[in-house]
């Protein structure tokens, strides 16, 4: 299974970044997280800072798209092969940027991947 790292992780149960990061370790894939507050879900802890993660294949974005901005350069470092855009999160400045860098942009839900059996990459 190939790494996933959930950016805009959150604590509270209630939200599709915490939801994402269970399903993720249900379905048995590897998982590391960032947000804005220390903390462990699922097992998973989430992380405050910018760590350079190794073999990460996907990003899955929860975060608005003015607050994507500030992480462009810390994605692109990471060399992920996709970057899934959640809804709300959709940003066609960051497609762009991504795809002049080889990195796929995928507009979709992570959720709705998992449930469909969809969510590996290509």
């Amino acid at each position: 299974m190939k790494k996933t790292l959930v950016i805009g992780a959150s604590l509270k149960p209630t939200r599709y970044s915490n939801i994402a990061i269970n399903r993720l370790t249900l379905n048995k894939h590897p998982v590391v997280a960032l947000g804005l507050r220390k903390g462990e879900v699922a097992g998973i802890p989430i992380e405050t800072e910018k760590i350079p993660f190794k073999g990460i294949d996907t990003v899955t974005l929860y975060l608005n798209p003015q607050r994507q901005a500030e992480y462009y350069d810390y994605i692109i470092s990471l060399n992920p092969k996709r970057v899934i855009f959640n809804p709300g999160t959709e940003n066609p400045e960051f497609y762009s940027l991504l795809s002049s860098h080889h990195i796929e942009s995928e507009v979709a839900c992570t959720l709705v991947l998992l449930g469909t059996n969809q969510y590996q990459s290509k």
